[in-house]
């Protein structure tokens, strides 16, 4: 595989990886809000949570790097993952509050959303490199590859 090919294959999987983030992020915002009408904010920011990093982590195994099942121990590097993520956002929003009391709300957003953004540019890394990375075929003693391990990754 040349170089060109490698690059588009990483990069069609960043894209899947943001935009089925983003589309499990949006359906865990909207499903926040109608929890908390029933159970206190912090549970269902919990709950929410929870399920949304479950839910991505089976989304991303399976169609952002072609891994298949997660399964317990790729959930839990996950959810490490997102725990990780959880406190560079708060560390960067705290620096923030810390340096600049007073700061406005366009650069507090603008403080977290570029905290998220590199999280997220980390999280794809962990997850592809670590996680889900693909395996490398190894060659049987006889010399004889199995044809399976080189599928192609979608």
């Amino acid at each position: 595989m040349n170089g060109l090919q490698l690059i588009r294959r990483h990069a069609a999987a960043f894209g899947r990886f943001a935009g089925l983030g983003s589309v499990v992020s949006l359906a865990a915002s909207a499903a926040l809000i109608l929890l908390s009408r029933w159970i206190p904010w912090m549970a269902a920011n919990a709950l929410t949570t929870i399920v949304s990093t479950m839910v991505a982590t089976e989304l991303h195994a399976r169609v952002s790097f072609g891994h298949g099942r997660p399964g317990l121990p790729g959930h839990l590097k996950s959810a490490a993952t997102t725990a990780l993520g959880w406190l560079v956002t708060s560390a960067a929003a705290g620096a923030l509050a810390t340096l600049r009391p007073g700061a406005g709300l366009v650069l507090q957003q603008t403080v977290y959303l570029s905290a998220t953004a590199l999280v997220g540019i980390g999280r794809y890394l962990v997850l592809r490199l670590g996680v889900f990375a693909q395996r490398t075929p190894r060659p049987r003693p006889d010399g004889v590859r199995l044809r399976a391990a080189y599928g192609p990754m979608v």
